[in-house]
């Protein structure tokens, strides 16, 4: 097949070194069909999150900040993966750097995370809005959002920080094919040589004291 002719990664260092993105195992005779609705989606997407962030721009209201930042938040999501995404559908396997796919790693999981995060700031902003209504314009005040939105930022970039740490002291000998539609924490730690345990750990831990934690919290909320 055309990914078992594929250079492996021993035929050149980190620095210079690729991955291969083969899209949808199992799917790809069908991935030109796929990127017709996937295409329509992100157009939409795109449309739908720009309208919201011209109206929240144009209402200055704090209580719409959480949805503009949730709107910002998905349009750099799929920005992130859908282009790639289309790529490989169009084209089949991608070949990608290995900065560019750490880089990529990076945003996809730190967006996700923050996505999590406003998710849980806008059901507390609800509950503080239907159990102290009275309170809600000055305890909820623009300056107080602006500042949860970077500490939510800055949550997601100290969480994600490490997963690419470990990403980097890992080696890579055998086959570069990531046999997904973008680049992926365990998808890379997978073709490591050495021994990825810690990334999993670390993995595991991070998705369960953030996502987790977060499900939890809106649940409560």
């Amino acid at each position: 097949s055309d990914l078992d002719d594929l250079p492996t990664m021993s035929d050149s260092n980190h620095t210079g070194a690729f991955f291969f993105l083969s899209g949808l195992p199992g799917l790809e005779v069908v991935h030109k069909w796929l990127s017709i609705p996937l295409c329509t989606m992100y157009g939409a997407s795109r449309a739908r999150n720009s309208l919201i962030l011209w109206l929240v721009k144009n209402l200055h209201e704090p209580m719409y900040l959480f949805l503009a930042m949730l709107a910002l938040n998905d349009v750099l999501l799929c920005t992130v993966t859908v282009p790639k995404m289309l790529i490989i559908f169009w084209q089949g396997p991608s070949p990608s750097t290995y900065p560019a796919c750490l880089t990529q790693m990076f945003f996809v999981h730190a967006l996700f995370l923050s996505e999590s995060a406003v998710l849980l700031a806008m059901a507390f902003d609800r509950y503080v809005a239907i159990c102290a209504p009275l309170h809600y314009a000055t305890l909820l005040t623009g300056s107080l959002i602006s500042k949860v939105g970077l500490a939510l930022l800055a949550r997601s970039v100290a969480v994600v920080t490490p997963g690419v740490l470990l990403i980097l002291r890992l080696h890579f000998c055998r086959s570069n094919v990531i046999h997904h539609t973008y680049c992926e924490n365990m998808g890379i730690a997978k073709l490591a040589c050495n021994s990825y345990a810690l990334n999993s750990i670390y993995g595991l831990t991070a998705a369960l004291l953030t996502t987790g934690l977060d499900f939890v919290l809106i649940s409560l909320s």
